[in-house]
């Protein structure tokens, strides 16, 4: 029986938001092929797709992961700090880079459909 998009966004928001690092769409398909073993790849691919077009999820495209979104993105920015070292995730808000980063593309009449910034380095743990 194939559930709904609902039940399957849910099942992978409750995957990400239960592991502590980002996480790539195979280890995700592992962890619910346990329970589903019939589960494949395109449909943890959709719905992650349907999950960071919602923003209730972000696509980490220099390490190709996901993380669950955990801010409100209405009219922002996220601002996502990777530490090389240890993997963690910090979700900032940046929104006031927002008008900056606009003004920037509107040089070259660049119209944006989706912001987000990563930042790598280490976090406070591992730079101790």
């Amino acid at each position: 029986m194939r559930k709904r998009a609902e039940a399957r966004q849910t099942d992978i928001l409750g995957v990400l938001n239960g592991c502590d690092r980002p996480m790539t769409a195979y280890q995700i398909l592992e962890r619910l092929q346990v329970t589903e073993p019939d589960i494949a790849p395109p449909t943890v691919y959709r719905t992650l797709s349907a999950l960071t077009d919602q923003g209730r999820a972000h696509r980490l495209e220099s390490i190709r992961a996901f993380v669950p979104c955990r801010c409100s993105h209405a009219e922002s920015l996220p601002v996502l700090a990777i530490c090389d070292d240890c993997g963690s995730v910090d979700e900032h808000d940046g929104s006031a880079l927002l008008p900056k980063l606009t003004t920037l593309t509107d040089q070259n009449a660049f119209q944006a459909k989706q912001h987000i910034v990563e930042i790598h380095g280490l976090c406070g743990s591992c730079a101790a």
